[in-house]
């Protein structure tokens, strides 16, 4: 009777969440109850439900410096969200500015593995070494930012930036004299493939003869190099650069010349205050907050999740005074029209650097064709480089 009382009093401790797995059985045991009643009691419970798991271990790995004030930095900015949204059900941690090499890579996430419950890795290169080791720890959650790849125990995630790209062209497409504009891109990916063509399509749509040129610096933060990459695009006459890299370099070069800037991942205007127009924004709180919670409630699924404007998980800047008034009327009403689902950045028509039609009027790219793109819309002085 005694046995079956604590049995009891441990099963109400577990479903009220007052227990983790872990306390329960060390508890049970310490009390001579059978592993097997033990085993039973937790088999009902499920395997992650709020009743067995009081705290979830989170860990977050990041491609650059939590202070780079970009892509990592909001990253960051969702964890400290979501860990303050939680208190007590949550304790995360990170590692910040890791190689996307494999054998790097796959040690770091390994290591979290073994200490954490969820691991999400926010960077394109990291989504191999994250399906290998979520093929060796099944118990283990992960969830990928930016790739396509999954399993039962991986998600991916990621958001449709190409519309705020787009509203922050139309920005710039109003803006310049020279009818030039200026892009810096990391890698030849189609995260940023598709961030060029977005840009391009939205500054064309309100100036048709705006062209924008591209420079690569295959990397994602490197102030130095993304400097002399704005400078290399000022000299030929761009006078409004965009950018898709982690640091303010762009800006500060773009100041410099008196020339104008679009900012990417957060609002960074304080480094660039004379020259910034707008910046096309990443908000990872809301996305952490629920995927943490499902997890506490048992109730997290592998999923493909590709956020935008609707959902809050991307936005656009506020336009600074450097943006007249009827540009600011105009990117507004565009803005509504998207986060209202009435109009899409990529329907037709749509031509290539060639002039041939690849998305027909009426038409719009499908999510799966936008998540592999590898061609260049007109417009677009430049190539993509080869792998």
């Amino acid at each position: 009777m005694t046995t079956d009382r604590h049995l009891e009093e441990l099963g109400d401790a577990l479903a009220e969440g007052r227990l983790s797995r872990e306390q329960f059985l060390k508890r049970g045991t310490a009390l001579g109850l059978s592993m097997s009643a033990l085993g039973a009691l937790l088999a009902k419970a499920g395997p992650a439900s709020a009743a067995t798991q009081a705290t979830l271990r989170a860990a977050w790995m990041y491609v650059g410096p939590v202070g780079d004030n970009g892509w990592t930095y909001q990253h960051d900015q969702g964890r400290k969200a979501a860990e303050k949204a939680l208190g007590s059900k949550l304790k995360t941690t990170f590692v910040e500015s890791v190689q996307e090499t494999p054998a790097v890579a796959t040690r770091v996430i390994t290591q979290l593995a073994k200490k954490n419950d969820i691991v999400f890795t926010t960077s394109f290169g990291f989504m191999d070494p994250t399906l290998a080791v979520a093929k060796q720890f099944p118990k283990v959650k992960f969830e990928h930012c930016s790739g396509f790849k999954s399993a039962a125990n991986m998600g991916n995630y990621f958001g449709a930036m190409e519309e705020p790209r787009y509203l922050s062209g139309m920005a710039a497409g109003k803006k310049t004299k020279s009818g030039k504009l200026g892009y810096v891109a990391a890698f030849p990916i189609p995260e940023v493939v598709r961030g060029l063509n977005a840009f391009t399509l939205g500054a064309r749509s309100v100036n048709p003869k705006a062209t924008v040129r591209v420079v690569w610096t295959s990397t994602w933060f490197d102030p130095a190099k993304e400097r002399s990459a704005a400078e290399s695009l000022l000299s030929v006459g761009a006078d409004v650069l965009a950018q898709h890299e982690d640091s303010p370099a762009t800006g500060q070069a773009a100041q410099a010349k008196g020339k104008f800037w679009v900012a990417y991942d957060a609002d960074n205007r304080r480094f660039a205050p004379k020259a910034f127009l707008t910046a096309p924004l990443w908000s990872w709180g809301g996305y952490y907050t629920r995927r943490c919670q499902d997890a506490l409630n048992g109730t997290w699924k592998a999923d493909q999740f590709y956020g935008n404007m609707h959902t809050g998980t991307v936005t656009l800047a506020p336009l600074s005074g450097l943006v007249d008034a009827g540009t600011k009327a105009l990117v507004a009403k565009k803005a509504a029209d998207i986060k209202a689902l009435k109009f899409s950045v990529l329907s037709g028509p749509i031509k290539d650097q060639s002039g041939k039609v690849r998305i027909a009027a009426g038409q719009v790219m499908s999510l799966k064709d936008a998540l592999s793109w590898q061609w260049l819309v007109e417009g677009v002085e430049g190539s993509i480089p080869k792998a």
